[in-house]
């Protein structure tokens, strides 16, 4: 009778154990991918809008340009795009601003209204992406979690909320991003998620061609829209530019995402100007 009893004990205890031992990294961000690999097709049945607000200082404070614009993102067979719906800004030029607004940037060959638009292209607009935001600066999906390396920080509450919160960092030198993930305990969808440059650009491009990205880094937050699928609700970075000896910016980016409305892949959006500028 005393050795069952033993037995059943040492078994529970076993089995209490097994339940309450926490999960390793890997096995947090691997639901985190099956559930972000899922949210990709999810996010095909979304329209809503997008506005991204781009500066560009001087680093003595002074806005050389402030652009913010407005897309309508609707589902396609492809898996989603963007209509430029409005822009609207201002620029230094000869002692005063220039505000402008329409359905284009003003093309006046001028350093900070490229950059804006460079920058606006480059990382809020990826053609690949079911959101815009460039891919490669947020390892969820399983594929990108194969090109870096995971470990737990620790576990905390958040807004009532258990999270994980998960350091990661490029496994190989092709990519030179390294950070923190906030991930929700209950449905292993991301939360917030932090990147920035695991190491300088190069000493010889710093030299040679005068160019430098000092505090780059880049962050994203989530909500959830249904029971499946936590959307990006919002990205920002503020990070320095020094780049060809002469341009030196601090550079603000920020995006939001709202008014979200369940669709079918399958449905045809039209645009045409007039609609999307009512």
């Amino acid at each position: 009778m005393i050795r069952l009893l033993l037995a059943i004990t040492i078994a529970a205890t076993g089995l209490l154990s097994a339940q309450t031992s926490p999960l390793t990294a890997d096995a947090i961000m691997q639901r985190v991918g099956a559930n972000q690999d899922r949210a990709e097709d999810l996010r095909r049945q979304y329209l809503y809008k997008q506005r991204v607000v781009i500066v560009s200082r001087k680093t003595n404070g002074k806005v050389m340009q402030e652009e913010a614009s407005d897309y309508v993102v609707a589902p396609d067979p492809e898996g989603s795009s963007k209509k430029l719906a409005r822009v609207a800004g201002k620029y230094w030029r000869k002692h005063e601003y220039v505000s402008y607004s329409g359905i284009r940037t003003p093309n006046d060959g001028s350093l900070d209204g490229d950059l804006v638009s460079d920058l606006r292209d480059d990382l809020v607009n990826e053609r690949h992406s079911k959101d815009g935001i460039a891919r490669c600066l947020f390892p969820l999906t399983s594929k990108e979690q194969e090109k870096y390396r995971f470990h737990l920080l620790g576990e905390e509450t958040l807004n009532g909320r258990k999270v994980y919160r998960v350091g990661f960092r490029s496994a190989n030198s092709d990519v030179p991003w390294k950070g923190e993930a906030v991930i929700d305990a209950e449905e292993f969808q991301p939360v917030t998620i932090f990147t920035k440059l695991s190491r300088r650009v190069p000493f010889w491009v710093r030299t040679a061609l005068g160019t430098d990205l000092p505090d780059l880094g880049f962050s994203v937050t989530y909500n959830r829209q249904s029971d499946d699928l936590w959307f990006p609700a919002s990205f920002g970075t503020e990070f320095r530019l020094r780049a060809v000896f002469f341009i030196n910016r601090n550079i603000t980016i920020s995006m939001r995402n709202s008014d979200f409305e369940k669709t079918h892949v399958d449905s045809l959006i039209h645009y045409d100007e007039a609609s999307l500028q009512h």
